[in-house]
């Protein structure tokens, strides 16, 4: 390793366990097969803990997100003692849904075909001719089918499976790594939910790994590059990748540096990150030909300024948090890119019916300290504060922009899809700075060997 490599390793996060792969065959048929989807619904699916609904978003008793994912349907719903249950979205009596509208306040829940009412804790409390059921009444007998439901940095997980461990075992190192970012405090500013012409797993893919920022990202300068001009080193080299016996990645990029140019004599720190600096009160010509001092420059600022500005998680992380760019992937279906004050959601739902189709949330949550009105910034960019995005933008793909690097991605998603088909595909041949895609992969089979 060399010096300026060395430079880059982060000192306060050690790696995982980073077990060993079996090195199983990656084909296209997990792609396009209805065989693999349906093996996907049987054996996977119903064993996963899922990242839902959110909080905030549901604080008084009665208030509920719908949200469906694949072929089910779930309702989460703000209980009087304030805890949160969810139901499958379906009532017990022949099966009609219960409601389409995404959110709502309800003390009942009225199914539209035959009238029968649940309450808000599952419980059926009308249900017409109820003496007329040879099995007995059925307010005596049916609730509506709840699912485990646990919530952690202000979302809300389920799980189908009523012997599945806590979402705390589930999470491994994650659970730690995020708590110092007081992540239920942040808002939701952006809120895209995209119709996908692809597999989930292709998505998945894509964000399990860093192979494909130079060329997809930067391809005037595909093979020579060695860093982006967001100031995030992206070497594979001085790059800490991290697996976690749970099934999660990690992925740390050093960043806050100046673009490659700025190393030179003579060089100049050029936007985003020139203006991330004077945000900070960093002046960046007094860093002309200094690019890998900026970095130091930078958490240094935010530690002194920070606090004053109503930043109140910044005493919990360490300097690398502060700049680095925390890429994780949580199995199965959710990555995540998590900076000191932006939180990138990235999720894939399966399609219920089609395996070439899946939905793809783009969501951008940020920290909200009182005192700061100014535009969230980071060394990838300059996102405008705004409104809230309660509700999300739903669309097809193509109709609207997700923002330059996600429709770089989006891009290839499709190109990928049309050339798994083919039987001149004879199989994924994967780098090292791959292995957590291959990781993903092992880790679905391993739920078709349960």
């Amino acid at each position: 390793m060399s010096e300026i490599d060395k430079k880059f390793q982060s000192k306060n996060f050690k790696s995982w366990n980073n077990s060993d792969l079996k090195n199983i065959p990656v084909d296209g048929k997990r792609y396009n097969s209805h065989a693999f989807m349906e093996k996907e619904w049987e054996f996977m699916w119903p064993k996963v803990w899922l990242l839902l609904g959110r909080e905030e978003e549901i604080p008084n008793p009665g208030d509920y997100q719908m949200e469906d994912f694949g072929k089910e349907s779930f309702l989460m719903v703000r209980q009087d003692d304030d805890s949160i249950k969810s139901f499958y979205n379906v009532c017990q009596h022949r099966g009609a849904r219960l409601t389409f509208s995404d959110v709502g306040t309800a003390e009942t829940f009225n199914c539209p075909y035959h009238g029968w009412k649940w309450r808000k804790d599952g419980k059926l409390i009308e249900a017409q001719d109820s003496e007329d059921f040879p099995q007995g009444d059925p307010c005596q007998n049916l609730r509506l089918e709840e699912v485990k439901t646990e919530t952690f940095a202000g979302f809300i997980w389920i799980n189908m499976d009523k012997n599945a461990c806590s979402l705390k075992e589930w999470l491994g190192p994650i659970w730690d790594d995020w708590q110092a970012y007081e992540i239920h405090k942040w808002k939701r500013y952006v809120a895209q939910t995209v119709n996908m012409p692809c597999n989930w797993k292709i998505i998945l893919d894509n964000f399990n790994e860093s192979y494909h920022l130079n060329t997809v990202h930067a391809p005037e300068k595909a093979v020579t590059k060695k860093r982006m001009p967001s100031g995030v080193d992206t070497s594979y080299k001085s790059t800490q990748f991290d697996l976690s016996d749970e099934g999660h990645n990690r992925m740390i990029m050093q960043a806050g540096y100046g673009p490659a140019g700025s190393f030179e004599e003579g060089g100049i720190i050029e936007d985003p990150l020139a203006t991330v600096m004077r945000d900070w009160e960093i002046d960046p010509d007094n860093f002309t030909g200094r690019g890998f001092d900026t970095r130091e420059a930078i958490q240094k600022a935010k530690r002194k300024l920070g606090p004053k500005r109503g930043y109140t998680h910044y005493e919990n992380l360490h300097d690398e948090q502060l700049t680095d760019a925390f890429h994780y992937t949580l199995f199965p279906n959710f990555a995540v890119s998590l900076w000191a004050d932006g939180f990138h959601f990235l999720r894939a739902r399966p399609h219920a019916t089609d395996p070439e189709k899946c939905v793809f949330d783009n969501w951008w949550y940020a920290s909200n300290p009182k005192n700061e009105i100014s535009p969230i910034r980071s060394t990838v960019g300059i996102h405008e504060r705004g409104n809230f995005a309660i509700e999300p933008d739903i669309f097809n793909h193509g109709e609207k922009s997700l923002g330059q690097t996600i429709d770089q991605d989006a891009v290839v998603f499709i190109f990928q899809q049309y050339g798994l088909r083919s039987r001149g595909f004879n199989g994924a041949y994967f780098a090292g700075q791959e292995k957590r895609v291959h990781r993903f992969h092992e880790m679905i089979e391993s739920y078709f060997e349960e």
